[in-house]
């Protein structure tokens, strides 16, 4: 009884790790894909020359394009609202882009973005890939710092503070970077079960890294 007993829970501990490992390739198949299709909207909205307005109305119905991919993840419907969100999410930066690229250096601070966020992201996730620390515990002190980082950039809005506005940069790359190893961590160790979920954790992940990167090494450059 002892030894059917032990190879049940064997077999139930091997089911997971399969189990979970699918979940994980599954997620950064998705992830990659969502990746690609946000850069190619990007460069759409940027060679349309759309401005700040227009960028602002599409991360709008991102955020609410957001609540339709949770709702439908665990259907086939799911696939198509996540393309939808990423997609927009990634032409609602396009104006931003021209921007950062008009700028003397902006090319070369572009890329130092990309790279810097590529370097984040694949470090932090070997990381939690090889240890396969739980790092559940850091939840509840990320989601406030990420609240209070919200109401600092609404309060900055009115008070134009430049100083104000490289903190709660620095913040964000901060809590962003947690954010990949919470994640992450639900992934490896059966928290996330629903791959279109987790590849939207990821996916916001890396885009307000990115985003928050390139402004900080913009004012650190003395471009801002």
């Amino acid at each position: 009884m002892q030894d059917k007993s032990l190879y049940n829970m064997n077999t139930v501990g091997v089911e997971s790790v399969l189990s979970t490992n699918k979940v994980l390739k599954n997620t950064y198949m998705l992830l990659g894909m969502t990746l690609l299709f946000s850069a190619l909207t990007a460069g759409i909205s940027m060679s349309m020359g759309l401005g700040h307005g227009a960028g602002l109305v599409l991360a709008l119905v991102g955020f609410g394009l957001l609540f339709v991919v949770n709702r439908l993840a665990d259907s086939s419907k799911g696939l198509i609202a996540i393309f939808a969100f990423t997609g927009v999410m990634g032409a609602s930066i396009g104006p931003m882009l021209n921007y950062y690229l008009a700028m003397p250096n902006g090319p070369g601070l572009v890329m130092q973005a990309l790279g810097g966020t590529a370097i984040v992201f694949f470090g932090l996730s070997a990381y939690a890939l090889t240890t396969r620390k739980d790092f559940s515990y850091m939840g509840g002190f990320l989601m406030v710092g990420l609240l209070v980082a919200v109401v600092a950039m609404i309060a900055n809005i009115f008070l134009a503070i430049p100083a104000l506005s490289l903190t709660i940069s620095a913040a964000v790359v901060m809590i962003m970077s947690g954010l990949i190893l919470f994640d992450t961590s639900r992934i490896i160790n059966g928290g996330e079960t629903n791959y279109i979920r987790a590849t939207v954790s990821l996916y916001l992940d890396i885009y307000n890294l990115f985003i928050h990167l390139l402004h900080l090494l913009t004012a650190l450059g003395g471009d801002d």
